[in-house]
């Protein structure tokens, strides 16, 4: 029992370390990401999101004159990030995107694009041949553990066919 106590205190205090190490925003928030309690929305240009988040690993040009800056923490990590750069060069938002609201609006017959610029760069890209499917995977947090949401595109049309998450073994 004395064993049993040890454990969940030693285990409660690692929680309680991380949360002090990670930090909180001025709202009293953990951190998610080190630097984005500098950028403030409608007044951060391009530029300070770069000098916070570094360079992003893809920029999309949007109809309106805006662009979306991209940052998967991966393809350890379980956190990508969209920066949206008004057509103005101000920061309008921000989003980490690897979240169950997201996840639920992936939707069969959905393109490869489609996915990829609600998502981000997959972490892995398999194709199974015998069943003419491509899948991709993210790696996200569900709670305390580690999944992995798959999207399986048909090979042919390159649209969902339908969506898995799979549990990360070791963990």
């Amino acid at each position: 029992m004395t064993m049993i106590k040890n454990n969940l205190l030693a285990r409660l205090l690692a929680v309680c370390a991380t949360v002090l190490a990670l930090g909180c925003d001025r709202n009293g928030n953990p951190v998610e990401e080190f630097g984005l309690d500098k950028l403030n929305k409608g007044v951060s240009t391009e530029a300070d999101v770069r000098g916070v988040m570094g360079q992003p690993d893809s920029v999309r040009e949007e109809s309106d004159g805006g662009r979306t800056l991209e940052y998967p923490k991966g393809p350890q990590g379980v956190r990508t990030w969209m920066f949206r750069i008004g057509a103005d060069g101000k920061l309008s938002d921000y989003q980490q995107v690897l979240t169950a609201e997201n996840f639920d609006r992936v939707q069969k017959g959905m393109t490869r694009e489609e996915v990829r610029n609600m998502l981000g760069r997959p972490r892995t890209v398999v194709p199974f041949a015998r069943k003419q499917e491509e899948v991709w995977d993210w790696k996200y947090l569900y709670v305390h553990e580690e999944r992995l949401f798959n999207v399986h595109f048909d090979m042919q049309t390159g649209k969902v066919v339908r969506m898995s998450i799979s549990e990360i073994s070791g963990h």
